[in-house]
């Protein structure tokens, strides 16, 4: 007897219940990345410390790129000694990170404000942004400009046209003034510039901003309840103390951060390492 063709085949049970746990897994992805901030090339010990803590940085979790967060070189009374710092900085992180095919991105600090000229030489524009490689594009790191304790109007423009079709992570030197904000506050912009930045980001943009990322302030500093009106989802952290300056609270060290992206959504996770 011929079999009925006309009945649907049935998949069994547990086939459907492993290939749709499967499918969940699949849709998850984690793209891992790290944040170092003031590693000061030029002042006492600062090479030897970034030198040794940037491969620490990058050996674990498949990291996809690098954030450095400003004062990545020491001042210098002379344009030879910013030239041979800006220099070196390029020459450790170049040697550590683009054998692995990691790339990374450097903010301008304040030590960098009076040379300009050498930081874009080797460290590339003081504003921009970029797609945060292994994101397909969906998570966009942006770089500003507040060197000299306020944001440049290239950077507020920037801030302006950020588009809500995407997530961003933001990375400047100087720390915004935010509620309860447990550092120097002599290291952290006023509550004009503050709210400069803030209002500058148009309203349906705002919950997408995953994290800002600040240093200067040579502390350790996290805030992820709201941080700001508006702002319900946003991270807020602070590590300017990845060189030979010490840290008033902790020692010196670098973030760890994973973005989770699942079914479209997307967080972001950050871990300190102190050392």
């Amino acid at each position: 007897m011929k079999k009925d063709q006309s009945k649907p085949h049935k998949l069994p049970l547990l086939y459907l219940l492993i290939k749709s746990q499967f499918r969940r897994f699949t849709a998850t992805q984690v793209i891992n990345f790290a944040v170092m901030g003031d590693s000061h090339v030029g002042y006492q010990n600062g090479a030897g410390i970034f030198k040794a803590l940037l491969p620490k940085a990058v050996q674990s979790g498949q990291k996809k790129f690098v954030i450095f967060g400003g004062d990545n070189k020491h001042g210098g009374s002379t344009s030879q000694d910013a030239n041979a710092w800006y220099k070196e900085f390029k020459d450790i992180a170049s040697g550590i990170l683009n054998p692995k095919n990691i790339p990374f991105k450097a903010s301008i600090g304040n030590w960098e404000d009076n040379t300009r000229d050498l930081f874009k030489h080797y460290l590339g524009s003081t504003v921009g942004q970029m797609n945060m490689p292994g994101t397909k594009g969906k998570v966009k790191h942006v770089w500003l400009d507040n060197a000299p304790g306020k944001f440049s109007d290239e950077s507020i423009a920037l801030l302006k046209s950020l588009d809500p079709n995407f997530s961003y992570v933001i990375d400047f030197h100087w720390p915004l003034r935010v509620q309860g904000i447990g550092v120097d506050l002599s290291h952290v912009l006023s509550r004009m510039e503050t709210d400069r930045f803030f209002n500058a980001i148009p309203g349906h943009v705002r919950n997408n901003i995953l994290a800002i990322f600040t240093h200067h302030a040579h502390a350790w500093y996290e805030k992820t309840s709201p941080i700001y009106p508006g702002f319900t989802k946003t991270k807020f952290y602070v590590c300017g103390c990845s060189g030979a300056y010490k840290c008033t609270t902790g020692n010196s060290g670098y973030y760890d951060a994973s973005l989770i992206i699942k079914n479209n959504q997307i967080d972001i996770h950050v871990m300190a390492r102190k050392f």
